[in-house]
């Protein structure tokens, strides 16, 4: 990243608008805070028992025992128990339970004397919510354990001085690990690790918008604040909470609170921060509660139908099972399982996922924007030239460039390296022997620049290094042939062609301006300097350097696009330098927008052109996250990859924030995916496994809501027309559980490639098409198994109740299970498309138990009774029917819609 691509990120929209008064703290911890603020620094040191060297090694035990870890996780998983527990909290487990309950006073407590307590219906039900519950629990339990794990994949550090061996070190400490007393080194992108008492302070400015709701970062400095009221804490300019982060400047601090004793700690103790819907949770609360409904209305009609006709005790235990047949108790659980395994699976792509309902967005994602810087580019900057203004090689540039980036203790990007790469280390020494640092003016967002202030001699040099523009702004003259020289037009014309030539190189171009202040003027400045000073400045030359692009970039640029992603790209940098990198790994270039033009555009104009335009340059944050926000409202899937500063608000901003792990902290902590190694291949894969895994749920959905949709039309036909219930209560218990058993292994499946292809969203008018379309059709074929039973097999009495009832269970059972395989693909099953070897497996045994659970004891006990030998060709040509029969509705479907899954 380079500094041109610097600015200042934006306050991320807060789900509590107001701001957060001190109301959520205790007034020991506000007092502890106020205290602090007014204290000196040394006071602060001695009142914590550390000094500005850090904490002492045999300091540290004892503090972590009194402190623990400094952490605030309310999404932490549960203990076990409590997670079992919760497994029962699922309307459809409650609803197993309630037929249990009424089972066991009809069937044992109220059982006839003679016959004796029957218990075959409540060990049933018992069986189911013990199965349920236990899979439900061990799948969530696993689903959680491992997201912890993929969480920890990503750990966010600050830069800590402690005492080691009596020496002071500096090293990175993961946050979790900081304790009361620990020094910490704060700079740009920088997340603050607890409250702290900021002892050192130069031009630093935090984001505090999450806290105070205020878009405008606070300036902080060293000073005690004597006057504070302690009910305003968060006023104090000498105090950073926990969980902000550091806009520019530099400074250091010592941490006075850590974990749940933080600002930050006790004010999500008192909130429930729910995370937003996306569409995919609102679907499937949708298709739950629209089966609900169903279940409402069709149980009172079912009980009252068998009741007015049959026995009312019957009827209701037959209503209540019917009302479980019709809802899918495992749809929490299968949800959850594909969601797992496709974070699991994306892991091993180097794609972490840290919330699972991400998946589904990365997968409805059609557009990527993206920096170019790492992405596109090798990430591998090399400094080429270092220039006079003339355009010849300058010793006397690269010495200026390596001083400033030497002494400079801010944000420290690739481009310094590389610089002091090429500086080497003879030239290091001799600046170290010849100068030492005065003052700093650090990299600021909106300058786009940094200065170093280092003695020269008697007198103090202004040493500026930034993007070509804002260096130029703040220079009266250019060292030209070695002799100041006025930036007359002239000049500044051919300042401008010769830094041109190298943007069309590819090349990203630096300047470097001094000041030199005479002694009276060093004298006045008491040797502190500000952005004031940066003037009158005198450009010395340039930097050069060549960040090729990547050979991985191009294939994956088209591979992205070929399976419906388009990508866009927005940078800091110049239009020429971002035409060129583009332009090398295949992207339509077309029009570049830069932010100027964005800003002079209202969101209605901008909306015009974000769909067409392929390249945006010279952007700062907040135009990337307007961009971002014109997607959004064109109807897109908006992914944003990115992993600097000014970065954070279109992260936010995105539908998904996409990251790597060696993102700055803020940039991070705002994104839901953190890539592993910062590639569009990588991205493409896991785009990829977004996808199956949302695939894999619609089946299930669709599978579902078509199957118990044409379950309402047959239980309602078979309620009014027969003289006896179409199914014994128990074994619509154990069908059911025997189906949802089978779906288990839906997680596994393979999906079409045409699925793929393109990026999915949910749709729940799709659904509803979907159900009036498909679910008809088992009615069909349950009606003409009615009549099979009545009529072939004379199945039409009280007295032969259990042979209609058997013939029913054994096609329903295995018409359920066949669609799954007609419903995955849209192509034709078992020939053009056939399960993964785990569906098959589960789907073919719950077919073979449909086939003899009748001729068991088990299933007699419940009873059934067995069907004779010349009921199974019919049974044959009744499910080779169905499957021609759906398979031809399926055509008809996709040719009227377009679309399948």
């Amino acid at each position: 990243m380079s500094v041109s691509d610097i600015t200042a990120p934006a306050a991320k929209p807060r789900k509590f608008g107001l701001r957060i008064t001190t109301a959520v703290l205790s007034d020991d911890q506000t007092t502890l805070l106020a205290r602090f603020a007014r204290l000196s620094a040394p006071g602060v040191l001695a009142d914590l028992r550390t000094t500005n060297h850090g904490l002492r090694e045999d300091q540290i035990e004892p503090l972590r025992r009194a402190h623990g870890l400094n952490e605030v996780r309310h999404d932490r998983p549960a203990p076990a128990i409590v997670q079992f527990l919760g497994a029962f909290k699922n309307p459809f487990i409650l609803v197993l339970l309630f037929i249990g309950a009424v089972m066991y006073l009809t069937d044992v407590y109220l059982a006839d004397p003679e016959e004796g307590p029957d218990y075959k219906g409540v060990i049933t039900v018992t069986v189911m919510v013990t199965v349920s519950v236990t899979l439900r629990f061990w799948q969530e339990y696993r689903s959680s354990r491992a997201a912890e794990a993929l969480k920890a994949m990503v750990t966010t550090t600050v830069a800590t001085t402690r005492q080691v061996n009596g020496k002071q070190v500096t090293t990175e400490l993961p946050i979790d690990q900081l304790l009361p007393g620990d020094i910490v080194q704060l700079a740009a992108g920088d997340m603050i690790p607890g409250d702290v008492r900021i002892i050192r302070a130069k031009d630093l400015q935090i984001n505090q918008a999450m806290l105070t709701g205020e878009s405008m970062p606070a300036e902080k400095v060293g000073d005690p604040v004597t006057d504070l009221d302690p009910a305003q804490v968060l006023d104090a300019a000498n105090l950073g909470f926990m969980g902000t982060s550091v806009v520019s400047g530099s400074g250091t601090a010592v941490v006075v609170s850590t974990g749940r004793g933080t600002y930050f700690g006790a004010m999500t103790a008192g909130l429930a921060a729910k995370r937003p819907e996306t569409s995919f949770d609102i679907g499937v609360r949708k298709v739950s509660f629209m089966l609900i409904k169903f279940m409402s209305v069709m149980v009172p009609t079912v009980f009252v139908i068998n009741g007015l006709t049959k026995s009312w005790t019957e009827a209701l235990l037959f209503g209540v099972a019917v009302a479980v047949g019709l809802t899918p108790e495992m749809l929490p659980l299968v949800v959850t399982a594909n969601l797992a395994k496709g974070a699991i699976s994306m892991s091993r792509h180097k794609v972490i996922i840290k919330q699972l309902n991400a998946i589904q967005n990365f997968g409805a994602m059609d557009v990527l924007c993206t920096d170019k810087t790492g992405t596109l580019t090798e990430d591998r900057i090399v400094l080429e030239e270092h220039l006079d203004t003339e355009g010849c090689v300058s010793e006397h540039t690269l010495q200026l460039a390596a001083m400033n980036s030497y002494f400079q203790t801010g944000l420290r990007n690739m481009l310094d390296k590389a610089i002091l790469t090429a500086a080497g280390e003879n030239l290091l020494d001799s600046i170290r022997r010849d100068h030492g640092l005065v003052d700093e003016i650090p990299f600021d967002f909106k300058r786009r620049r940094m200065s170093v202030v280092v003695d020269d001699g008697d007198t103090d040099l202004i040493i500026t290094k930034g993007a070509v523009e804002e260096i130029l702004s703040v220079c009266g003259s250019a060292l030209v042939g070695g002799a100041p020289q006025d930036l007359t037009p002239g000049v500044i014309a051919h300042l401008d062609r010769l830094v041109a030539g190298y943007n069309g190189q590819g090349k990203r171009v630096l300047a470097v301006a001094t000041r030199h202040l005479s002694s009276d003027e060093t004298t006045a400045h008491s040797r502190e300097y500000s952005t004031a000073d940066e003037t009158g400045m005198t450009l010395v030359g340039f930097l050069t350097f060549l960040d090729p692009p990547k050979q991985s970039a191009a294939p994956a640029i088209a591979a992205l696009r070929e399976h419906g992603t388009a990508v866009k790209v927005i940078t800091g940098d110049n239009a020429i330098v971002a035409e060129t990198v583009c332009g090398k790994v295949g992207i339509d270039i077309g029009t570049i927008v830069t932010g100027p033009e964005i800003d002079s555009r209202d969101d209605e104009a901008l909306d015009q052109i974000v769909d067409e335009t392929n390249v945006f340059a010279k952007v700062n944050p907040m135009q990337k996250a307007r961009i971002v926000e014109a997607l959004k409202r064109r109807g897109r899937t908006v992914g944003f990859l990115g992993d600097g500063v000014n970065d954070a608000p279109a992260l936010r901003a995105a539908d998904v924030g996409i990251s790597v792990d060696t993102a700055v902290d803020i940039a991070r902590e705002s994104a839901d995916i953190i890539l592993l190694e910062k590639d569009l291949g990588v991205l493409e894969n896991g785009v990829i496994e977004g996808r199956r895994t949302f695939g894999n749920i619609i089946k299930y959905i669709k599978m579902t809501a078509s199957s118990n949709f044409g379950n309402m039309f047959s239980v309602l036909v078979a309620s009014a027309l027969l003289p006896f219930l179409p199914m014994i209560p128990a074994v619509i218990l154990v069908q059911n559980l025997v189906y949802d058993l089978s779906m288990l292994t839906i997680p596994w499946d393979r999906v079409d490639r045409e699925f793929l292809a393109k990026p999915q969203k949910w749709a729940t008018d799709s659904l509803a098409k979907f159900m009036v379309f498909i679910g008809p059709i088992s009615s069909i074929f349950d009606l003409s198994t009615y009549a099979l039973m009545w009529f072939i097999f004379s199945a039409n009495s009280s007295e032969h109740a259990a042979l209609f009832q058997s013939g029913w269970f054994i096609e329903s059972l295995i018409s359920q299970t066949l669609i799954v395989h007609m419903i995955r693909t849209q192509r034709i099953p078992f020939v053009q498309s056939r399960a993964s070897w785990p569906v098959m497996i589960t789907t073919g045994a719950a077919c073979i138990f449909g086939l003899i659970f009748p001729f068991t004891g088990w299933g007699q006990s419940l009873g059934l009774v067995p069907l004779p030998w010349t009921y199974f060709p019919w049974l044959v040509l009744t499910l080779v029917t169905y499957c021609v029969l759906t398979q031809f509705v399926k055509v008809r479907f996709i040719r009227k819609f377009g679309t399948w899954l």
